[in-house]
Formats: structure tokens, sequence, C-alpha cells
């Protein structure tokens, strides 16, 4: 027989092409589908067509009648060429398959099973060659121990990952606290485990590491959703009874809508200590995203400073020793002025103070109160019993909506800078009849009972002029709650009045 083709006859076989067909449209499919892989699938394609030519190679030796060599060779390529194409197919399950069947088992289950598929199809060319696995067995054990002992380090980082698996100690996506390190697991290998930090690090820990040492797995409870308890801390006076901080803070968490914020269990504040001349409280709350501490640690804060800010209770802060000058009275006096006139320029702006003169807008804009929220806190709510306060907007934006009976919520209108809400209350002492959430971090200033009270006795004929105004944002909220249709919004509105002005009078004993 020719030297060319009896090279050939020992090199192609009949399962020749199929094998190189399916390696190579695995490589292909492969390399379009796991971009983060393409190294590892080209590396193994060119790791696969080397045993290929390794075997075109054999049948060259065997063609010039080294039939030894030739078969020695053939078998080690072969070998090489199967373990290839073991770990497209690995590729192809682990990181294709199973996805798209919603399981994402970790890394070293992966390697475990191609591992176990490479032993086995070496065994089996080893068999197929003719060699007794028995012997093998036999002389290599002593082997196997010195080798075992000089990678006890190595093999106990594979074991403890195995062991990490196989009791569910960790799970990748857990978010884990070791010493002072926190982070979400990302990955567990045969050596390590792999954990991202909040700032962008990623953490190798060996396996063995994590099985002699305690280590904390963040936000996870038996039959519990993920979430972790938060510790906001802040100091007040010890003049502030505890009782109206807790209420002022409670009272605005709980009903505000803020992100990563878990409603159950419910947010709480605690006072924790009292130590020089100050209440110490922590506001603790369970944070749903384990990757959202700080930022919402920082809402946490927005809103437990509104929330005393509007109370009148001021944070405590370090004692020190301040003398005023003449200048410095100047300038707190012209910054009164500036703020007076702000004042003034935005009650001109508000309908229903349009009839007021300068002067009594004047007095007006000296008892208004300055009150912050911040965005998601909950101003006035639907149905609670009226507080008599009148909010303006300086700036931001809030919400009006309604709650119906299956407790949707319906959004009726959006206010902004100039708008006010609470005006019914503040003149009928009637309940609230919708609630007004703030969109974004709002400044607001609050007109009380008391103050009003004053210019309405000096000039009870403001009850009329502002009784109309009422009347009318009244029957826009109805028309909004779609209680009635403009054919009816005009036969109410006189009635209403009339009914309107006699509740105002009455509520200020006009």
């Amino acid at each position: 027989m020719p030297f060319w083709d009896t090279a050939i006859q020992f090199f192609w076989r009949e399962e020749s092409l199929l094998v190189l067909i399916v390696a190579l449209s695995l490589a292909i499919l492969l390399f379009n589908l796991i971009k983060d892989e393409r190294r590892s699938v080209v590396n193994t394609l060119i790791f696969f067509l080397v045993c290929v030519a390794g075997l075109f190679v054999s049948g060259l030796f065997h063609a010039l009648q080294f039939s030894t060599t030739a078969e020695l060779l053939h078998e080690v390529f072969l070998i090489g060429a199967g373990i290839a194409l073991i770990r497209l197919w690995g590729l192809l399950i682990f990181r294709i398959v199973l996805p798209k069947a919603h399981l994402t088992p970790p890394r070293i289950t992966e390697d475990i099973f191609v591992i176990i598929a490479y032993v086995v199809w070496g065994l089996v060319r080893l068999r197929v060659a003719g060699l007794d696995l028995g012997s093998i067995v036999a002389t290599s054990a002593m082997i196997t121990a010195v080798v075992a002992f000089a990678m006890q380090d190595t093999l106990g980082n594979i074991l403890g990952g195995l062991a990490l698996q196989m009791d569910n100690s960790i799970q990748i996506g857990d978010w884990i606290k070791v010493d002072d390190i926190s982070g979400r697991v990302v990955d567990i290998r045969w050596r390590s485990t792999l954990v991202e930090t909040r700032n962008w690090e990623t953490v190798v820990f060996p396996n063995s590491q994590l099985m002699k040492n305690k280590f904390q797995v963040l936000g996870r409870r038996s039959d519990q959703p993920v979430q972790w308890r938060r510790w906001v801390w802040f100091g007040v006076d010890l003049g502030v009874m505890p009782s109206k901080v807790v209420g002022a803070v409670e009272d605005t968490i709980l009903d505000a809508d803020i992100k990563n914020v878990a409603k159950r269990p419910p947010p709480s504040c605690v006072l924790m200590e009292i130590d020089k001349g100050y209440s110490y409280f922590a506001l603790r709350y369970w944070l749903t995203d384990l990757a959202e501490d700080d930022p919402t640690d920082g809402a946490v804060r927005m809103h437990v400073y509104t929330a005393l800010k509007r109370a009148n209770i001021k944070l405590a802060v370090a004692e020190q020793s301040v003398h005023y000058t003449k200048e410095s009275e100047k300038h707190e006096e012209a910054e009164h002025q500036r703020e007076l006139a702000r004042r003034f320029k935005t009650l001109r702006r508000v309908e229903l103070f349009a009839q007021m003169s300068e002067e009594e807008l004047h007095n007006l804009a000296s008892r208004l109160k300055y009150k912050p929220f911040a965005k998601g806190s909950v101003i006035t709510k639907q149905g609670t019993p009226a507080q008599h306060w009148l909010f303006i907007i300086i700036s931001g934006e809030a919400e009006v909506s309604l709650e119906g009976t299956n407790g949707e919520k319906h959004v009726l209108n959006v206010l902004n800078k100039g708008d006010f809400f609470g005006e019914m209350s503040l003149m009928t002492g009637a309940p609230r009849v919708a609630s007004v959430t703030a969109r974004t971090d709002m400044e607001c200033y609050r007109l009380d009972k008391e103050a009003f009270e004053e210019f309405m006795m000096a000039r009870p004929s403001i009850a009329e002029e502002v009784a109309q105004v009422l009347v009318a944002r009244r029957a826009q909220l109805d028309v909004a709650q779609q209680q009635f249709n403009d054919e009816t919004r005009g036969r109410v509105i006189e009635p209403q009045r009339s009914e309107v002005l006699a509740t105002v009078k009455r509520f200020f004993g006009l």
C-alpha cells in the first residue's frame, strides 16, 4: 500500500468526520453565545486541532513502520481530542442549557463533572490500549499519598469548596462579611470563593479559610425575604422629651415611601444612650437591597433631619463658644429682612390671600414657619383629623392622591412652587380629604390656625373673601373624584359657598 494511503488510513477513521463537525459546531455556537468565555473556547478549539494534527503525525509514523510509536502517539492525541470535546460539551451544558432551565450551579460543580469525565475518558482509552488498571492503581497508591501530603493546603481548599456547596453554607448571590470585609459572592471555585465588594473590589477568600473561621451571611433568615437591619444614629438635646423625638421620627419614616426600606418589619426609633448632655437615638430599618446601603442610609437620614426640623427639635452639635459682633448682628438682621421679603413675595402669589393688603401680608409673613420635607414624605394623609395647617410650596413638587375603597391609589394633581394645600382643614377644621406626598425634596412655609385667627378677628370680612376660593378648590376636587360633572358643579357652588362661609365663621368664632 502506498505511503500516504497507509498514513491516511491509520489517521482517518470512520467517525473522524463526525467528531470534527461536532467540535467545530460546538466551538462556533459557544463563541457566539458565551462572550465572556470566548478566549477559553478558542483555546480549547486550538488544542483540539493540535490533537488532530498529532493524530495525523501518528499516521505518518505508522506508514514509516514505527508501529509502537504510532500507537502511543495515537492514544495520547486521541485522549487530548476527547478532553477538548468534553470541555466544549461542559461549556454548552453548564453555561447555556442549565441557565435556560433556570438552574445556575456554581463553577465548582461544573469543574467536578468535567474532571470526572476527563478521568473516565482517560481510563477507558487506557483500557482499550490494553493496560491493566488494577496494577496502575496499586503502584500509584504511594505516589498519591505523597502528593496528597505535599498538597494538603490545596486539597483543603478543594474540599472546603465542596463542603460549602454540599451543606449550603453560602450560595452565589449571598452577601457575606468576613472580618471587616463584606460583599456579594459571585463565584465558588476549586481553590477559592470570589466576593465583590461595594467598592468594586474582588476579594479572593481561600475556601479553607471560610471553613476554619466564622463568617456572616448578611440578610439571610429562614423563610424570610433577603433584608438586613441598618442603624442610623443621631443625637438631640436632653431638654427634648424622648417620646417626642421617637414619635416625630417614626411617624415620618413609617408613612414615607423610601426606596429599599422594607415595610415589614417596620422601622423603629429607640433611645440608645444618654451621655454628655445629649440623648442618642438609633433609627433602625430593614434594607432590601444590600448593595444600596450607604445611599439608603443617606435617604433615611434626610427624612430624620426634616422630621426633626418640622418638629423644631435641634440635632446635637459639638459645644462651642461664639462671640457675636456688631457686624454679625447687622448681617442677621439683613438676612431676616430678606427672608421676610421672600415670604411676602410667596404669599402674594397665593390665591387665598389675594385680597389682603400689603400690611396684612407683611404681618402674616412674619408668622410663617419653615418646614422642609424629604422625597417620599407623607405630608398630609387622607382621612386623618385636621391639624389646622396650610402649606405653601417654596421649592419642589408634591403629589395629591386619593385612596379608593380597594386600596388603589389615584393621583389627582401635582403641585409646584407657589401652590398651596391644606386650606380646607385650616379654615374649616375638616378632616383631610386627600393625601399629599413629596415627589421631590421640598421646602414649604406652614401657616398655623393661631396665626391666621388673629387676622380673621381683626378683619372678619376676610372670611367671605376666602370662602369663594375654598368652594372653587373643593369643586375642583369633586370633579377630580368624578363625583360631579360640569353641569352639577355649577349648581352646587353657590349653596356650597354659603355652607363653607358658615363653617369658617363657626370654626373661628366670628
